[in-house]
């Protein structure tokens, strides 16, 4: 499910052109992005044209201001906040209302420059488009999209080690083999899109898409990251041993039968009474314990088969504490991940502030 997006129109402005028209500022946010859309009046009457052609004449469930013909909204401060305030309301009810036909219009999403959508994740069609095509290096060169397409390969990596935490807890040679199947499918579909990232970045800087340096140093510093994960991962799915679990096999049973024939006791049989068959006392010396000076060789392998079978119990508990330990290493980071992200935007929003300022500055120069 694609994130949510708020929808706003805060601002208006006039154009330069002759005759001059309103021109709607529309701010679109998702969690870790927002952009911005021009529109004019004329633009929103053909989207409502649109939506209802396209939805089999039906009209969307909010209706477009009526134009007026006495008066305009660029001489008319009080016509252009109230025009303002009805076409974000337009918006809006078409964005929150429960029938989801009029906003999977396509002409709903290209009058916001949002990404299409449809059954399938735009990373999976440009993967798989590229192994068909056995063209790895599909660049994407849309920014847009290019978000979309590293969101995606956020999600292949997590599945990845989802699937690499499965395959370590799994008791059976059948699912650890499952597990890393799964995990190297998820392994080569992200380092397909890692391809097309790279190279989309590369054709992004040579041709004039809109984003500055600080925005695209961000998103290499992204590919970087997911490079480095990508190969942290199939370094773990490379070096794993399978266990061997011994259900099935006759090398285990043959030595459970071993150890059965250790700690079995009788005549003729058991280990310590081949060594001192006439005797309950041990004939080797060796330092004794509280735990061990009362007791008999067959009651010193009684409790040594107790001590390893704690032993066991306690590795079993340590191997609980370590994989919680590893799943909260994950969660930070992949929270430190989020962060990055967030400061990336951060420099973003610096840069674009400060080409801001600099217009600002020149502008009052020629005033001076």
């Amino acid at each position: 499910m694609a994130p949510a997006v708020e929808i706003a129109i805060p601002t208006t402005t006039v154009s330069a052109s002759s005759p001059p028209y309103t021109v709607y500022t529309i701010t679109l946010r998702q969690p870790l992005r927002s952009w911005t859309v021009s529109k004019r009046y004329s633009d929103f009457t053909t989207l409502h044209s649109a939506l209802t052609s396209q939805c089999n004449n039906t009209a969307p469930p909010a209706s477009l201001p009526q134009k007026s013909w006495f008066k305009k909204t660029v001489s008319s401060p009080e016509l252009t906040e109230t025009r303002r305030k009805q076409l974000e309301e337009y918006l809006r009810k078409i964005h929150t209302t429960g029938d989801a036909r009029w906003r999977n219009c396509a002409a709903w999403r290209q009058f916001l420059n949002l990404p299409n959508i449809n059954s399938e994740s735009a990373a999976g069609k440009i993967a798989a488009a590229a192994m068909k095509s056995a063209d790895l290096q599909a660049p994407v060169t849309d920014a847009t999209i290019w978000l979309d397409v590293h969101r995606d390969l956020k999600l292949q990596l997590r599945d990845a080690r989802a699937h690499l935490t499965r395959r370590d807890q799994a008791g059976f040679a059948q699912e650890q083999h499952e597990a890393s199947g799964e995990a190297r499918r998820c392994l080569v579909r992200a380092g397909t899109m890692l391809i097309s990232l790279d190279s989309g970045l590369s054709k992004m800087g040579e041709q004039d898409t809109g984003l500055g340096q600080g925005e695209l140093r961000r998103r290499k510093d992204l590919v970087t990251a997911s490079k480095k994960e990508r190969d942290a991962l199939e370094n773990v799915l490379n070096t794993f041993t399978p266990k061997n679990t011994g259900s099935g096999h006759e090398p285990a049973a043959a030595t459970t039968l071993e150890k059965e024939s250790l700690f079995r006791s009788g005549s003729g049989t058991s280990l310590a009474n081949s060594v001192a068959p006439s005797s309950s006392r041990r004939v080797l010396g060796a330092k004794e314990t509280d735990r061990t000076r009362e007791l008999d060789n067959t009651g010193v392998l009684q409790l040594q088969k107790q001590i390893m079978e704690e032993q066991d119990a306690d590795v079993v508990d340590l191997t609980k504490v370590v994989m919680r330990m590893k799943g909260m290493g994950i969660q930070i980071s992949d929270e430190l991940q989020l962060q990055n992200e967030m400061l990336g935007m951060l420099d973003q929003d610096v840069d674009r502030l400060d080409d801001k300022l600099r217009v600002a500055k020149k502008r009052i120069d020629k005033i001076k």
